[in-house]
């Protein structure tokens, strides 16, 4: 079993990828707290403390981690503070129709269509990124069925 040190290195490699596919730094940070903690839940003064970074720059990272999903806040009576945890379902709810930022996506095609001539190069690119993002989003809950199936047949029985 590695240690904690060598689990670290190892959540701050998981994060420098994570950036590099996209996701902003400190919210690739934050993601491997969830990730590799052992705790049920943890506030954000809990990954402040853990990232040593400060308040403002974790409170967004969580907000973007809420926003496409990943994250969920959990009841903690008693507290004071909000509670955070990774979703269970987290990488499927990634991709479905939860997830703002496809929606997003989909709105902003629409507005440009809206905005263009039938005839114009523009709607036509605008066109095919809207119909992609709403393929997927078609196709989206019969490969989630097909990924729940396959974690129900790794369970012990």
């Amino acid at each position: 079993m590695s240690d904690e040190r060598e689990q670290w290195q190892a959540a701050e490699r998981l994060a420098l990828t994570l950036t590099e596919g996209g996701l902003q730094r400190m919210a690739a940070r934050t993601l491997a707290v969830f990730l590799f903690t052992d705790q049920e839940s943890l506030t954000a003064g809990d990954i402040a403390e853990r990232l040593d970074a400060s308040a403002g720059s974790v409170s967004v990272a969580v907000k973007s981690l809420l926003t496409v999903g990943l994250i969920e806040r959990l009841p903690a009576p008693g507290s004071r503070r909000e509670h955070y945890h990774l979703r269970d379902d987290a990488w499927a709810v990634l991709f479905t129709g939860q997830n703002t930022v496809i929606q997003l996506m989909l709105q902003a095609a629409q507005a440009g269509i809206d905005t263009t001539a039938a005839d114009d190069p523009a709607r036509r690119r605008l066109t095919q990124m809207r119909d992609f993002y709403q393929f997927m989003l078609n196709e989206i809950p019969a490969l989630l069925e097909r990924w729940q199936q396959h974690q129900r047949s790794l369970r012990p029985r």
